[in-house]
């Protein structure tokens, strides 16, 4: 065998051997988070600041974050919008176990994933591009069709099961929701308190559908650190 075929096939095997590496690195990525139970006083400290939800409404919300996680890890680790009031109330009393948190982050995601404020569809490109890719995901793993889903995944309809008042409402039934809401005076949001799940492929409030299947998954992006998905304010 000539020395230059032996160098391609030593790099086809390192090739194969990285590939399969990174594939399995991603699973094990995502066991963990599946698999994940937050602090128990993490979820004592949640029901501080909302008394009125009890300890299954926050397991329920616990449920609902390890599915944001495992939606951020499948897109590729790309930029993330946080659906849910009650779970990004969670998710931020679990940012303040700063230990905790970042051993999470590390075993999880191999870099640290930044507290963004929760959000509905709106004018602002950014935020839109993380719900898109939150929603695509979360359907997937719950076997939903996002382009014409039949209902909600957990990390979209949970507020509305919780009730909360100040929760993200998210509708299927887009045509009765447009009749009893108004857009609001500055543009900043299509409907007032309901969002329509839909709306996730509608490019009317930014000009795109960027982030609705876009890809990401496996474990491609590397172990570089910073602000490589969803850096916010906490």
């Amino acid at each position: 065998m000539h020395h230059s075929d032996m160098l391609f096939n030593g790099f086809i095997a390192f090739m194969v051997v990285s590939v399969l590496w990174s594939i399995g690195r991603y699973y094990l990525r995502l066991r963990y988070i599946r698999e994940f139970k937050l602090p128990r006083a993490v979820i004592e400290k949640a029901r501080r600041r909302r008394p009125d939800l009890g300890y299954a409404d926050w397991v329920l919300a616990e449920r609902g974050l390890r599915d944001f996680f495992a939606a951020y890890l499948r897109s590729g680790r790309k930029p993330v919008s946080m659906p849910s009031q009650a779970v990004d109330d969670l998710w931020h009393e679990f940012i303040l176990f700063t230990r905790n948190y970042a051993q999470f982050c590390q075993k999880a995601f191999g870099t640290f994933l930044h507290h963004t404020p929760s959000a509905a569809l709106s004018r602002h490109y950014d935020t839109n591009v993380g719900l898109r890719r939150v929603w695509w995901q979360c359907c997937k793993l719950e076997g939903i069709d996002p382009r014409a889903p039949k209902r909600l995944p957990l990390l979209f309809a949970i507020d509305d099961r919780l009730g909360l008042a100040d929760g993200y409402r998210y509708t299927l039934d887009c045509r009765s929701m447009r009749a009893h809401t108004a857009a609001t005076a500055t543009g900043a949001s299509l409907t007032i308190g309901i969002q329509c799940a839909t709306d996730m492929s509608d490019s009317s409030f930014d000009g795109t559908t960027d982030g609705f299947g876009d890809g990401g998954g496996g474990d491609s992006s590397g172990d570089g650190g910073g602000c490589s998905g969803g850096c916010g304010g906490d």
